[in-house]
């Protein structure tokens, strides 16, 4: 029997519903379908049996070959925990927002239960982050990140005071809020609002980009997969806070060295379509591309 994984953002309106009526077509096919304890009873409350409740946390959708995501993209990043190492693979269904994630939007419900049930999409692996932290040449502590790993300032009154450095070279030394360390699928969160660089998703690459920076060079560094990004916190300057795609965070005191590389293991993303990524900016951001006159368009309107 197949099974799938279900979770939902409970506060959003309605996504308890959305998701009892997807999980019916899913039961209904045969397939089985578990939901995070702690969003059980909302989901059971609309009418439906034979859910499995399984634990919130890493691994929780082992022996499943999907996690269906209802909710924006935060809700997508705690499912990517979930999946994570099982091999499961994640597919977002966006309630509203810009859910840059999101595969899908809920109005086509029914045709993603189809596809779901058909096992009828495509899985990308996308690149991650390993991250370590070490203080007097102790690491002290490990995460990762699917977006991205940021160093910020803990304080609000002061900048930290950080060198940055690549491949064991040091590059610069930035008084500033913040250190954004980014992958491709990261591009477009945090590193897009620190006024990094889009890259596309095939691209595999690590970004780097300091966050309001009082200094000549502070410019955002796109350097190769395989290189090791590191931050050192200096100086007479408050402590700082690491966070991994915005839900975990760890205290940096002075002297603590931050060091990113790319990670071990991917995350798997479902796909149904295969727009190319150009569309799914315009879509997503409403880009203005009005008066537009593709070779193709221009083709056909020599030919008629």
């Amino acid at each position: 029997m197949r099974s799938v994984l279900i979770t939902v953002h409970t506060a959003r309106p309605d996504a308890a519903a959305v998701a009892a009526t997807f999980a019916r077509e899913l039961q209904k096919a045969g397939i089985e379908v578990r939901v995070i304890d702690s969003e059980y009873d909302a989901i059971a409350a609309q009418g439906i049996e034979d859910l499995v409740a399984v634990g919130a946390g890493p691994g929780a959708a082992a022996g499943c070959d999907l996690a269906v995501v209802f909710g924006g993209d935060g809700t997508i990043l705690r499912a990517a925990e979930m999946c994570r190492g099982t091999g499961a693979a994640v597919l977002g269904v966006n309630l509203g927002h810009v859910g840059f994630l999101a595969e899908a939007d809920v109005e086509d419900l029914h045709e993603i239960a189809e596809r779901v049930i058909a096992a009828d999409f495509e899985v990308e692996e996308r690149l991650t982050v390993d991250v370590s932290v070490t203080v007097g040449g102790r690491e002290v502590g490990r995460n990762w990140a699917l977006n991205e790993a940021t160093v910020e300032k803990a304080s609000r009154e002061r900048m930290i005071e950080a060198v940055v450095e690549i491949d064991g070279r040091p590059v610069s030394r930035w008084g500033c809020d913040g250190i954004v360390c980014a992958t491709p699928t990261g591009s477009t969160a945090y590193n897009f609002s620190a006024g990094g660089p889009i890259v596309w998703p095939e691209v595999a690459a690590l970004l780097m980009v300091p966050i309001s920076a009082h200094a000549l060079f502070a410019r955002p560094l796109v350097v190769s997969p395989d290189s090791t990004l590191a931050i050192e916190i200096v100086g007479d300057t408050p402590a700082g806070i690491l966070w991994c795609d915005g839900r975990r965070a760890a205290e940096l005191p002075v002297g603590a060295r931050i060091e990113v590389r790319r990670g071990a293991e991917p995350v798997r993303l479902a796909r149904l379509h295969t727009a190319p990524f150009a569309d799914r900016l315009v879509r997503k951001f409403e880009l203005p591309v009005a008066g537009w006159r593709g070779a193709a368009e221009r083709r056909r309107e020599t030919m008629s």
